[in-house]
């Protein structure tokens, strides 16, 4: 069977010996429990970096309490992990979320154990916990690189919440730590672990819809500057802390709202201060897609056109060097992903798996030439990794290029104007207004 080269792991001489060495160790201290007579619990130290013992769990510090915690959480208690400390700026949500997990111990494992949760209002106090083996990073978008790199420094694997960095220079520079410090980090964009996800972008990559021409993406608008009126701010929350790196904003309850309001997603996914608009919310999960079925996951588009009328916020058209067209319009299905093809045509998101030919959908999948990794689980995948010495199903490379789509989808509409871009260099051609943009300037706090 042809593997797919895009995600078939070449082993370096340097990492052969590694793994020799591992094995052997592995090796090592089976045949030492076995010669004791006696059932062993191995502790991770002495497995050494990149092992977790089968009867131990990876202990988790969790930075960033807001929603999108809540539903990680139970996804990561439900897969046997242990969650031992927490951070956030906010108080109330330390001592929330520490209810919450206690909650969900109780429902998924019939645990009865009062909750050891440590919390901590600094997230440096968290990474200096040396029980902690790995952290989810679950802040707002401007905090990301920043956690994610101390996180690193602090020798800890990461998964962090899509989009993985706020702007292109920082992942790219989350990229090289990754490489660096030899740590696991996989980007929350789960729908690489979804069945249906996974079928649409092997039918695109073994030719079943022909040579693909277009690529419509529904997802939402583009960035824009902060413009919600000052509220009081709460006394329980230190907010010159929560806006970090970003400008310091005038605070608003749906920026960032307490732990009671539990109805909407806060609206910090919005500005371009602290977030990159919807498209890049959405479009860090559908160009996403779009880049695994065309076999990007390394690269991205060389050019940008964004529509002729400058307050319009879908039309926005890019190309790949292979001449594909990506435009980012509505299509009418809510968020998701239509691929044109020669041969046929197909829809892709949440809600909905349909091609035409309609028979396409149930195409033998065992037997296609390229398949791609196969994860029916994210979080799994992630801490298998960790047990394992693996490579996650979105390492930092794909998350990276991902987020950099919507970055650059954003600057294409702050511009206005047509931009050529060089995905190896990562810069844009002779437009230095536009390669400015590829990072920003951090704020002092």
């Amino acid at each position: 069977m042809k593997k797919d080269n895009k995600h078939s792991k070449v082993v370096k001489k340097s990492e052969l010996n590694k793994n020799t060495f591992q094995v052997s160790r592995r090796s090592f201290i089976t045949k030492t429990a076995l010669a004791a007579g006696a059932v062993t619990i191995v502790p991770r130290h002495v497995l050494g970096k990149g092992f977790t013992a089968p009867s131990d769990k990876v202990n988790l510090g969790f930075i960033g309490l807001g929603k999108q915690s809540r539903g990680l959480a139970k996804n990561f208690i439900k897969n046997d992990a242990e969650i031992i400390a927490c951070s956030d700026v906010w108080t109330t949500k330390n001592n929330w979320f520490k209810n919450h997990v206690a909650q969900n111990q109780l429902e998924i494992n019939n645990s009865t154990r009062k909750n050891t949760l440590t919390s901590y209002i600094d997230y440096a106090e968290l990474l200096e916990n040396s029980a902690i083996d790995a952290v989810v990073i679950a802040s707002p978008d401007h905090w990301h690189a920043k956690h994610v790199m101390d996180s690193l420094k602090a020798d800890k694997d990461v998964y962090c919440e899509k989009p993985l960095s706020h702007n292109i220079k920082e992942g790219r520079e989350m990229v090289k730590a990754v490489e660096q410090s030899g740590r696991v980090l996989q980007v929350g964009s789960m729908q690489r672990s979804w069945d249906n996800f996974r079928k649409a972008c092997e039918l695109v990559r073994n030719g079943h819809l022909g040579e693909i021409k277009r690529v419509e993406v529904n997802v939402g608008d583009p960035a824009k500057a902060y413009d919600l009126m000052e509220e009081t701010k709460p006394n329980e929350i230190d907010w010159n802390h929560w806006c970090g790196p970003a400008p310091l904003l005038k605070y608003n309850h749906r920026l960032a709202p307490s732990s009671n309001d539990v109805d909407f997603w806060p609206d910090w996914r919005l500005f371009e201060e602290t977030g990159g608009g919807i498209l890049s919310d959405w479009g860090a999960h559908m160009f996403d897609i779009v880049q695994w079925a065309l076999g990007m996951d390394e690269s991205g588009p060389v050019e940008f056109v964004p529509p002729t009328d400058p307050t319009a916020v879908r039309g926005l058209k890019m190309y790949y060097a292979n001449g594909v067209e990506v435009e980012h319009k509505d299509f009418g299905r809510g968020w998701g992903v239509r691929f044109f093809g020669s041969e046929g045509q197909m829809d892709i998101s949440r809600g909905y798996f349909e091609t035409t030919p309609a028979n396409l959908v149930d195409t033998d999948y065992a037997a296609m030439n390229i398949q791609l990794i196969h994860s029916d689980n994210h979080y799994a995948n992630w801490l298998t990794a960790i047990k394992n010495g693996g490579t996650p199903i979105c390492n930092v490379e794909t998350g990276h290029r991902s987020a950099s789509i919507c970055h650059l989808s954003n600057i294409a509409y702050k511009l206005n104007r047509p931009l050529v871009w060089n995905p190896e260099k990562e810069k844009f051609h002779k437009d230095s207004e536009a390669n400015k943009l590829r990072s920003r300037k951090e704020r002092k706090y």
